[in-house]
């Protein structure tokens, strides 16, 4: 007798995949995640590829990683879906000291960050 399945906490038309502790801010990864809110998957991926950002490589492997979820474990369309949510969390920050002037030093703070993709599964209309 195991532990009984935790209820799935998404919809039946949606699937996640989340990416934690990226070596950069939030601030500049909400700006990567912003470019592909609520777009169609084929669209957002074809923006990644050809955006200048760093970071824009490991959303993408993100955004692959939940349409893989929702094609394998969750049977939906890949052409139907659209990017529902991206949104972005702050990870740990670590503290360094860099040398100043006159013999001081001031603190640099070298933040994480985490993001989380639900992709949806939308019905075209016609």
């Amino acid at each position: 007798m195991g532990k009984q399945a935790k209820p799935r906490a998404l919809a039946d038309n949606e699937a996640k995949a989340v990416l934690r502790n990226l070596r950069i801010s939030p601030q500049k990864l909400n700006l990567v995640a912003g470019l592909i809110r609520g777009k169609k998957v084929a669209t957002a991926l074809a923006d990644l590829e050809f955006s200048h950002k760093r970071i824009a490589r490991d959303v993408r492997k993100c955004l692959e990683s939940a349409i893989a979820n929702a094609e394998n474990n969750h049977e939906l369309d890949v052409d139907d879906l659209v990017v529902a949510e991206a949104h972005v969390g702050k990870g740990l920050v670590m503290k360094r000291f860099s040398p100043r002037a006159r013999g001081r030093a001031s603190r640099i703070e070298k933040p994480f960050s985490h993001i989380t993709i639900v992709v949806r599964e939308v019905e075209e209309r016609a």
